[in-house]
């Protein structure tokens, strides 16, 4: 057995010296060391050595093993340090090379959120921002939405704890500004909202601007007049509004905001689903109930109140089918509608 260690050490040395890449060496561990392998056969050959020459039989294979491990081993790292430097070269960048460099361009989410602001900025109105986590108290309590409202379902919302989750709506800083600030407001609330959707036309999260105008004699005139104008700026001079009776708790009454197609101008056509109009935001007069919670007198103040989603109106604006695609970090996205 000693004779066929020494022939077996001898002969994969040889095999080892002779190899020319990292897969020979392999297919030399697996010839040599392997489960069939010639140097695993003799130790398959151990339960015939007498029991007094097992230990020194033992240590010569141990010691052969370990000879040609060790030196599959360094023929390995010579070989990796040969294929690292010839990736190296290469794969070699001349940073002094006058490379181009592709313009980028804002998202269209990004860019309506801009212009919606701007314009009502330009119509006196300041711009604020709040926490998308939030309580209980401030997003549905004061708002006038009771503990059995469709609203506070636990598969419509998203709760971080009973009473702390993301806010399905950017009205609380309605009530944080009607708190801290005594009227006259104008405030327009843009930020990131949440909510347990998820289709073509629904995201789980999504962006939304709110705002609230609470002074002395506000009404729903008020209200029409400034969507109207606001419409008309975010699409085109003609665009016409409609608005339709509909629900909110936190506005009486509500109503629901339509504008003329901007692509048929109200004609009927695929983007509109042949009616001509589009739905774009959610408004009305701000419940009494809502002051009340709010520290506001309703029978001094009145106001108004509106909501719209940023993704709608930039899927109307750009003719963006899915809205999910806005949210795929697609550079290819942002070069379609740059």
């Amino acid at each position: 057995m000693l004779d066929l260690i020494d022939i077996i050490v001898a002969k994969s040395i040889a095999l080892i010296e002779d190899a020319k890449t990292s897969a020979d060496l392999n297919d030399i561990r697996v010839q040599v060391l392997g489960k069939n392998g010639e140097y695993t056969s003799v130790l398959r050959g151990m339960k015939d050595v007498k029991p007094e020459d097992k230990p020194r039989m033992g240590k010569l294979i141990n010691e052969g093993r370990e000879k040609i491990e060790n030196l599959i081993a360094k023929r390995e790292a010579e070989f990796k340090a040969v294929e690292m430097a010839l990736r190296l070269k290469k794969e070699a960048v001349d940073v002094t090379l006058d490379t181009p460099q592709e313009v980028g361009s804002v998202h269209p989410i990004t860019s309506v959120i801009q212009e919606v602001v701007d314009i009502f900025v330009g119509l006196g109105f300041t711009a604020v921002e709040g926490p998308e986590i939030e309580s209980d108290y401030f997003n549905f309590q004061l708002m006038n939405i009771p503990p059995d409202h469709p609203a506070r379902d636990m598969q419509d919302t998203f709760y971080v704890s009973e009473s702390t989750l993301l806010r399905t709506h950017t009205s609380p800083m309605q009530a944080h500004t009607m708190l801290s600030q005594k009227p006259p407001i104008r405030i327009v609330v843009p930020g990131k909202v949440y909510r347990a959707d998820d289709d073509a036309t629904h995201s789980p999260i999504f962006n939304q601007i709110e705002g609230l105008v609470v002074d002395k004699d506000i009404s729903l005139a008020h209200l029409k007049g400034t969507l109207d104008m606001v419409a008309k700026a975010l699409f085109n001079a003609d665009t016409k509004t409609r608005f339709r009776p509909s629900y909110f708790p936190f506005t009486e009454p509500s109503v629901e905001v339509d504008v003329s197609c901007c692509m048929c101008g109200g004609k009927g056509c695929r983007l509109c689903k042949g009616t001509g109009w589009l739905e774009i935001l959610g408004a009305g007069v701000v419940n009494p109930a809502v002051l009340s919670n709010c520290g506001i007198d309703p029978n001094e103040y009145s106001g108004i109140a509106f909501g719209l989603g940023v993704d709608r109106i930039a899927m109307i604006k750009y003719g963006i089918p899915d809205i999910r695609s806005m949210y795929e970090n697609d550079v290819r996205f942002l070069r379609k509608y740059k």
